[in-house]
């Protein structure tokens, strides 16, 4: 998934989240390619390679993805909501009192979910980050029904990062308005398939409520944790102005961007939560420096401690600040000045005691031998944490990270896989040791890849024992687009499959194995 249109007749967007979904797909079946272009219906060979999946020929399909947005917008031939950093104003061709009260309808949610895709019960849906998902067929992508999550759920929108245990329970977080009309963040569950073909959704609930440190700023949430027993909420000082949500959007005409701020005093918090039975551990009150958070990587617990990997950016000024297309289109000496300015990213490891005494201020309560993070509690009752550095370099980041997740994901792990940023451009895939910080790296020139997908090898028995699946931009190439093949356990080249047509910036994906699997 990702922004595949950035313009509509005349009118540009303006920020890197504002591009009309985009859903690529690629089949992989034997050593033949077969590019299936399907804006309409057409399709043609372009290639054959060896391609390591043992069936007959794979297909690269992409589609726009139905949207209301994206279908009013291309009606009107202009932008007609609201997007992350795009103002849709008025339809000009009203007269000025339709214009007028135009301003006072209320805030329109877009449902341009451009962000990823991911399974609920036997379905696939394509989302963003507000309470509107977009269910699509994951053979043609064609786009089947629009969902409000409001009707069901108590709550305002969703991460695009849900969490999904091995009987496809699906959890997620978002913020809602709790209690005394105070912002709140509700942890929500959606049951796996169900016998009788019912709708998973609608059987969805709350399962849990955590407090907001500002009763009208809630933070921005794009990911969360999971361990085997616990949910990890990082509270982050990049806040969501509700009021001004609500009122300089509504009539002056605001973006999502334009409602965010930062709290410059407040740092970061960690908050924990029980799954079974599920409750909020209030006792427990974890801080730490302000950083900007999007990624987990995962978290587990380890002898009575919750550690937790994560993709951080030093400070509380907001990265998407930096992401808006004029900086990024810039010549190279110009992107490179303004992410000199922009928070410095780090991979980082916090370690949280979940055995704290009073008795016990003012000295390190992690005793784990293998990590070099600690965390001491002070007289207020919170425990300060200081993290282990896992990867960090000079405006080079570690992001959009994937792991062996069937197996690992709220589990002890040894690996993990991300993007490469250098100054926010992605020009390498990188293998990463999360317990001895040894990292692998696939780059070559004029290349830019993807978010790499780890896909296990059926019945292998080591972690990293499976390929990465990346979707590679080469600007300027005869063709400037392929799938690349990399085995995992050494991050070299098993395979490309190569494309005949430009692939825009995807963000997120999964694998889905054949049915018959």
């Amino acid at each position: 998934m990702g922004p595949g249109l950035f313009e509509v007749g005349d009118e540009p967007f303006r920020h890197l989240f504002d591009g009309q979904a985009l859903m690529h797909k690629f089949d992989l079946e034997g050593d033949q390619v077969t590019y299936f272009r399907k804006s309409d219906v057409c399709g043609q060979k372009i290639a054959v390679v060896p391609v390591i999946f043992a069936r007959e020929h794979a297909i690269f399909v992409f589609r726009f993805i139905k949207t209301d947005t994206y279908v009013r917008a291309m009606t009107e031939n202009r932008v007609v909501i609201t997007e992350f950093g795009t103002v849709a104003y008025p339809d000009p061709c009203k007269n000025v009192f339709s214009r007028f009260f135009t301003y006072f309808r209320g805030v329109e949610v877009t449902d341009n979910c451009l962000v990823n895709v991911y399974p609920i019960g036997e379905d696939f849906y394509a989302v963003t980050e507000t309470n509107y998902i977009t269910k699509v067929d994951p053979d043609s992508l064609e786009t089947l029904k629009k969902v409000d999550l409001c009707k069901y759920l108590s709550i305002n929108g969703v991460t695009a990062h849900p969490h999904t245990e091995a009987d496809g329970t699906v959890y997620n977080i978002g913020n809602c308005i709790g209690k005394n009309m105070s912002l709140a963040y509700n942890i929500i569950k959606i049951p796996p398939a169900q016998g009788d073909k019912s709708d998973p959704i609608e059987k969805s609930q709350v399962v849990i409520q955590l407090p907001s440190s500002e009763r009208l700023k809630p933070s921005y949430i794009h990911s969360f944790g999971m361990t085997e027993s616990y949910f990890v909420f990082v509270e982050q000082p990049v806040k969501i102005n509700l009021l001004k949500f609500l009122s300089a959007w509504s009539i002056s005409g605001a973006t999502y961007m334009d409602c965010f701020q930062s709290n410059e005093s407040m740092g970061t918090w960690f908050h924990l939560a029980t799954k079974e039975p599920a409750g909020y551990m209030t006792s427990h009150k974890y801080r730490t420096s302000a950083f900007n958070l999007f990624h987990h990587i995962n978290a587990y617990e380890d002898q009575g401690f919750i550690v937790v990997d994560l993709c951080t950016w030093k400070g509380h000024d907001f990265v998407y600040n930096y992401l808006y297309l004029a900086n990024l289109r810039q010549e190279w000496d110009e992107v490179k000045k303004a992410a000199l300015r922009a928070p410095q990213p780090e991979a980082r490891r916090y370690v949280l005691p979940l055995d704290i005494h009073r008795e016990e201020q003012g000295r390190n309560l992690v005793s784990l031998s293998y990590t070099t993070a600690t965390a001491v509690l002070h007289s207020d009752g919170t425990v300060w944490l200081e993290p282990e550095v896992l990867f960090s370099g000079p405006r080079q980041a570690f992001e959009f990270p994937q792991i062996n997740y069937s197996k690992f994901c709220g589990k002890k792990y040894s690996f993990a896989y991300g993007l490469g940023l250098n100054h926010f451009i992605p020009d390498r895939i990188v293998k990463l040791n999360v317990q001895t910080k040894e990292t692998w790296v696939w780059q070559e020139e004029d290349c830019y890849p993807s978010e790499p997908l780890f896909v296990a090898t059926p019945g292998g028995t080591k972690e990293d024992d499976g390929v990465l699946l990346s979707v590679v931009v080469k600007p300027g190439a005869e063709r400037p687009g392929f799938l690349l093949v990399l085995d995992a356990m050494k991050l070299t080249e098993l395979a490309r499959a190569e494309v005949n047509t430009v692939i825009p910036v995807t963000l997120h994906g999964m694998y889905k194995p054949p049915s018959s699997a």
